[in-house]
């Protein structure tokens, strides 16, 4: 009777965790995608991320907010991946041999976005992507990075500046 009870506790733990992969997949794939611009090694973080997840979810599993505790450990594990990389190493997504007439401009203001982002040290890109790709409050960013609300927002700024530099007045207009 242990055993099956055991076992049928095992199961339904699966399937939440199933369940909560299969709803916060895409999301979390697409933050990771933005932070390092290559869809196969934000597959990588993603899956990493859920890995890490698994291995404490008895623990975590009952946690106010799973969607916000997986943006942290994605975090965590892309800057332990950053520190183990090349410093000079940049990953950037290859451009269509030939853009649809009308997708010409939005496929080189994506590569442009992309490239400006990839100037800024990774804890500035973390609080931009999460700040204006995610739509997260401040508090939350603060939060999933482990830094206070001030820090978010100075850091924002002067992040937003550098793109604003790095972009020219114009870019935002297009």
């Amino acid at each position: 009777m242990t055993a099956r009870w055991g076992a049928a506790r095992r199961q339904a733990r699966e399937a939440e965790f199933t369940a909560f992969v299969e709803a916060t997949a895409p999301k979390l794939r697409r933050t990771a995608y933005l932070m390092c611009r290559d869809w196969h090694f934000a597959q990588d973080l993603t899956q990493t991320t859920f890995a890490k997840m698994y291995a404490s979810w008895g623990r975590i599993r009952h946690a106010a907010n799973l969607e916000a505790y997986s943006r942290k450990v994605l975090m965590n594990v892309l800057f332990d991946q950053r520190n183990r990389r090349s410093a000079g190493e940049m990953v950037l997504a290859e451009l269509p041999d030939h853009a649809q007439s009308g997708q010409s401009d939005a496929v080189e203001n994506h590569v442009a976005l992309m490239r400006a982002l990839a100037t800024l040290p990774v804890r500035d890109q973390a609080i931009v992507v999460l700040r204006h790709w995610e739509d997260l409050s401040v508090e939350t960013v603060a939060g999933i990075l482990g830094v206070s609300v001030s820090v978010v927002k100075t850091q924002n700024a002067r992040a937003l500046s550098r793109l604003r530099s790095a972009l020219g007045e114009d870019f935002a207009r297009t």
